[in-house]
């Protein structure tokens, strides 16, 4: 049984950072699983920049936001990240080499990683894989959270049930830096670029003398090469990107119903990340959690509950004075 954690209050104590003569250490997380090329890219690109553990569902989890498993164990294993390299991170956005490219499982020269890389496969949801990470696998702790890079991007409202958002909070709300990373396309992602803006802004992370509070930064990049990118914009959320369809099918005597979020919405607006994505820019979107609202909502809201009659009026006091 999973429950979809979608708002809530969250009390974390930040976490000082001070990187100063220190090797970065980086988790990396994601919701397409531990077999997806951008998952590779990233970790790729991020060794550059520190060591990297990565930690990630054995099989896609797109879509399941940030539920957890709460009454089943959970178990993981290590994988070998330098096959995994090999067979599943793309080149310079070229596709993922098959099995059979697969020879030697370690020390491949072709490789050449500044810094090591750890992985494990984890079965259950993305926020599981974050949170196992945090409290179990990875020691020492990391300095940053990183969920990606997500094929599709993850824009608007429909943060509230992206798997790579979902597993990036569990970060966040633990007192990390954290950065979700999304490539705007479904289909033939190229993840290239993706992986210069995220080792790009660890590699901040790791210049900067101190960070506190601990930020939450969005990022989607468009599906385009980078000559095509009309720059950086740092947004807020949108509206709903996309709607969901429901597609029926018979079979064997049963329907089966299949939800697909393929209703493009795009509903952006002024300083939103989708509009400015929509017009090729990369978007930072600085996220929180709170999940609240305005003083003029709750006084809209004040007034339909006293008009609504939940609790029964109370009877006036008898007269103290009455026979």
């Amino acid at each position: 049984m999973r429950c979809l954690t979608l708002c809530g209050v969250y009390h974390f104590k930040a976490r000082n950072i001070d990187l100063r003569g220190h090797t970065l250490k980086i988790l990396l997380t994601n919701d397409d699983g531990i077999h997806a090329s951008g998952l590779w890219a990233a970790a790729r690109s991020l060794s550059a920049v520190g060591e990297v553990a990565v930690v990630a569902p054995d099989r896609e989890q797109s879509g399941v936001g940030a539920s957890m498993t709460l009454h089943a164990p959970l178990f993981a294993h290590q994988v070998p990240a330098e096959q995994y390299l090999l067979q599943h991170a793309p080149g310079d956005d070229t596709p993922p080499r098959s099995a059979d490219a697969v020879r030697e499982p370690s020390g491949n020269a072709d490789l050449d990683l500044p810094n090591p890389i750890t992985a494990w496969a984890v079965q259950g949801t993305p926020a599981d894989s974050c949170i196992l990470a945090l409290e179990q696998l990875v020691n020492p702790k990391p300095d940053l959270v990183v969920s990606g890079i997500n094929r599709g991007s993850n824009m608007g409202w429909d943060v509230i049930v992206s798997g790579t958002v979902g597993a990036a909070i569990q970060g966040f709300v633990r007192g990390y830096p954290t950065i979700a990373i999304s490539v705007g396309s479904v289909q033939s992602p190229r993840y290239g670029l993706a992986a210069q803006v995220v080792a790009a802004l660890a590699r901040r992370l790791a210049d900067a003398p101190e960070v506190s509070p601990p930020y939450f930064l969005n990022v989607n990049v468009p599906n385009e090469p980078a000559e095509k990118i009309a720059g950086v914009r740092i947004t807020r959320l949108g509206g709903r990107a996309y709607g969901e369809s429901v597609r029926t099918e018979e079979s064997f005597g049963h329907r089966r119903y299949w939800i697909s979020r393929n209703r493009p919405i795009l509903a952006g607006g002024d300083g939103t990340d989708i509009s400015a994505h929509k017009e090729n820019h990369i978007t930072i979107t600085p996220m929180g959690m709170a999940f609240s609202t305005t003083d003029e909502r709750i006084n809209l809201v004040q007034g339909l509950v006293d008009g609504a009659g939940i609790l029964p009026t109370p009877a006036p006091a008898a007269d103290a004075a009455a026979v």
